[in-house]
């Protein structure tokens, strides 16, 4: 040891000291990401006790924070978040990357706010959860060079990460398990600003347009309460007008369970006279009768891969965007004939 402090400490020096591969040392005293914690720890303190000073240890210290809409979450989706918290933390810690979560009503998610909340967990990089930033917070994040990603998001521009279902191909497909089973008059209960839920929109839409005699309609929610109680109401009044509609892909299971509801208060059977697709696979679409025809969203692996451009970026600032985009999966029920 004596030795050792006797000349120009080297990296192999720490690396013998710690019991590590030196390129574990040169990538903790590089500030990269990917090393757990404890490891990174072990090896700043081997290093500052035998004289060697990495460059900044606070940086070696960068971690992320995850800023949710608590709008989404208190409003039911809470099941859809904790999906994708998962994933975040698996991730997170996989790579070694210090992770914290928080909610944030999304009108409050301002440069200030955003700006005090990553002060606050030391953040270096931003996940936004459900969120798709103003044009003021986008702004902010190019001018500051904060490196962020949204999850179950996407960037119209295409100048920001993201991890998300795939909205537009997810909707074409359960338009067409629909489609398929000989339905031509559909609706589509939707409604938000949100662009994932917009490409959800063009899907149905896509779906139905290449049909002949087919007819979409597009049922608007506002959700200024329960949606499964707004889409019992809202599906209620429209069977009532009697216009001939068969079958509903909604935007997510909690409204196609008030369509269910409404269907068969209707008096008419489910899939024979009436056919829903749900989207999500949340736990609710198994406790329908009978349990619902859904979309599957790995809402894990949207954290996980979220993770992924997270450190990629931090390892590259310059990098051009990018989108991942996961495929989402039919899931069988009894709400659509051999669906």
């Amino acid at each position: 040891m004596n030795e050792i402090k006797t000349k120009k400490l080297r990296q192999a020096d720490i690396a013998t000291m710690a019991g590590v591969s030196i390129s574990t040392v040169s990538r903790v005293l590089a500030n990269e990401p990917g090393i757990s914690e404890s490891v990174r720890q072990h090896i700043l303190k081997v290093a500052a006790e035998n004289g060697y000073f990495a460059r900044t240890t606070s940086a070696s210290l960068r971690g992320t924070l995850a800023l949710i809409a608590s709008d989404g979450v208190t409003g039911g989706l809470s099941v859809f978040y904790e999906g994708i918290v998962e994933g975040l933390r698996a991730g997170a810690l996989d790579a070694g990357l210090p992770f914290e979560v928080r909610l944030i009503r999304e009108h409050r998610a301002t440069p200030d706010v955003v700006h005090e909340y990553m002060q606050a967990a030391r953040a270096g990089g931003l996940f936004l959860v459900g969120i798709d930033p103003s044009a003021e917070l986008r702004n902010w994040f190019e001018d500051a060079e904060i490196p962020t990603v949204l999850v179950n998001g996407t960037d119209p521009r295409l100048k920001i990460d993201g991890a998300s279902p795939s909205n537009f191909f997810g909707a074409y497909e359960a338009t067409t398990r629909l489609l398929n089973a000989g339905h031509r008059k559909i609706l589509h209960l939707t409604g938000s600003h949100r662009n994932t839920i917009r490409e959800r929109v063009r899907g149905f839409k896509a779906a139905i347009a290449e049909v002949d005699g087919a007819e979409g309609h597009l049922v608007s929610m506002t959700f200024k309460g329960s949606a499964t109680h707004e889409a019992h109401e809202l599906t209620a009044g429209v069977l009532a007008e009697k216009a001939g509609f068969t079958a509903a892909f909604c935007m997510n299971d909690f409204i196609a369970v008030g369509v269910l509801e409404a269907v068969t208060e209707a008096g008419l059977r489910v899939p024979e006279d009436f056919a829903i697709v749900g989207f999500d696979d949340l736990p609710c679409a198994l406790m329908t009768n009978p349990p619902l025809s859904t979309m599957r969203v790995d809402r894990v692996a949207l954290g996980r891969e979220a993770v992924g451009l997270m450190v990629a970026r931090f390892k590259d600032s310059t990098a051009p965007a990018r989108q991942i985009c996961h495929a989402v999966i039919p899931i069988a029920g009894g709400t659509v004939p051999n669906s």
